[in-house]
């Protein structure tokens, strides 16, 4: 921790890269009706989505803007969505983002954290 008391931006990348990779946990073996049927999995999943997006609130802009290959905003406004849930989740969407989006992140992310290392 810094002098601050502010946690290490480091470590909130850290948490994304641990919150996605059980995203792909929690869905590998399934198929879109699958993983909608299972509540168990839907709801872990969900939940590590939002706490994915609620890291990168955490990320300063400086490293934010120097790693643009991140879709930061689109993260933190994903996690708002799920987060205020009760106007819906589109599920098409939902397993867009666990299918294509995710994979593609947690690359992106275990780049970035590689230099620091």
């Amino acid at each position: 921790m810094s002098e601050s008391g502010q946690r290490e931006w480091r470590f909130y990348l850290d948490d994304m890269i641990e919150f996605a990779e059980k995203v792909v946990a929690y869905t590998d073996g399934f198929d879109q009706a699958s993983f909608v049927a299972s509540s168990l999995n839907y709801d872990a999943t969900v939940r590590n989505l939002e706490l994915t997006g609620e890291a990168a609130t955490h990320i300063p802009d400086a490293v934010r803007a120097a790693n643009p290959q991140i879709p930061w905003r689109l993260i933190i406004a994903t996690r708002n969505r799920l987060i205020h849930g009760y106007l819906g989740i589109d599920n098409d969407t939902l397993w867009s983002i666990i299918r294509d989006d995710i994979p593609v992140l947690l690359l992106g992310l275990r780049n970035i954290k590689e230099p620091h290392q």
